[in-house]
């Protein structure tokens, strides 16, 4: 089975267009059943502040299309979307569905963006997530998380070997993000698969590079800086070898996980 991310220039705070983009993307090249296909951080909108335009709480517009999209296609399907809090701000989410289309996993980012305005619209969330796929342990995250590796270390404490990252990453900083996600693949020895916007927001560009890095930290495949998509096959008797013969995991010290 494979893990697929796929690369979208977002369209402005428009969510008919984007699961647009998204059938165009998966209809060129149909995925193997039981897939893991990942979209970027709100995917359906952009990186908006605008929580009350883009929050799917109440038409439920965009879960829906991912529900019946993991059933069209009999993946798991992984998409960033936004839902209102009880305080009236946004959650800022990655919600992930079967091939039967029902929600499996849904993690509220722990680390809104604070030198973006996040923080002001976007509450935190207060838990790692973990769900199944294939033998994997899949953990995800969103964007700025990546920045903060204790995060990745107690997901990995609790058994992930797979990290998934959506972000609205912007080329500025490109190199951080490809630094940052193969480092958060060497230390916890585990697969890492970003999956980044491309285009020109209304504030920033943003270059993609989608990417999927093995636990050794080698690189399986870039989507570049256009539209389209990123796959590789990971490989559980692989992942669980390595982990064996360099069995550096054995050494944390829990003390000092910190989450």
């Amino acid at each position: 089975m494979k893990i697929i991310g796929l690369q979208l220039d977002t369209v402005w705070e428009n969510k008919a267009a984007n699961h647009q983009k998204v059938l165009a993307l998966l209809e060129q090249a149909p995925p193997v059943a039981g897939s893991l296909v990942v979209l970027p951080e709100m995917f359906a909108t952009g990186f908006s502040m605008n929580v009350a335009a883009v929050q799917d709480s109440d038409s439920r517009q965009t879960q829906d299309f991912l529900s019946q999209v993991a059933i069209d296609y009999s993946i798991f399907l992984l998409g960033g979307v936004v839902t209102k809090d009880q305080s009236g701000r946004g959650r800022n989410e990655a919600v992930v569905y079967s091939p039967a289309g029902e929600e499996i996993a849904r993690y509220c980012k722990l680390h809104p963006f604070t030198l973006g305005g996040e923080a002001e619209h976007y509450v935190a969330g207060d838990n790692v997530c973990l769900f199944n796929w294939q033998g994997f342990t899949v953990a995800p995250f969103i964007c700025y998380d990546l920045r903060f590796p204790e995060i990745f270390r107690s997901a990995t404490k609790q058994g992930a070997n797979l990290f998934t990252v959506i972000a609205s990453w912007p080329s500025l900083r490109e190199d951080h993000w490809l630094s940052l996600l193969k480092a958060r693949a060497i230390e916890n020895q585990a697969y890492v698969i970003g999956v980044n916007r491309c285009g020109q927001d209304p504030k920033l560009y943003h270059s993609g590079h989608s990417v999927i890095f093995e636990p050794s930290g080698k690189l399986l495949g870039d989507a570049g800086t256009e539209t389209g998509k990123v796959e590789a096959e990971p490989s559980l008797e692989f992942i669980l070898k390595y982990r064996r013969d360099l069995p550096f995991l054995n050494d944390m010290r829990s003390e000092y996980v910190g989450f």
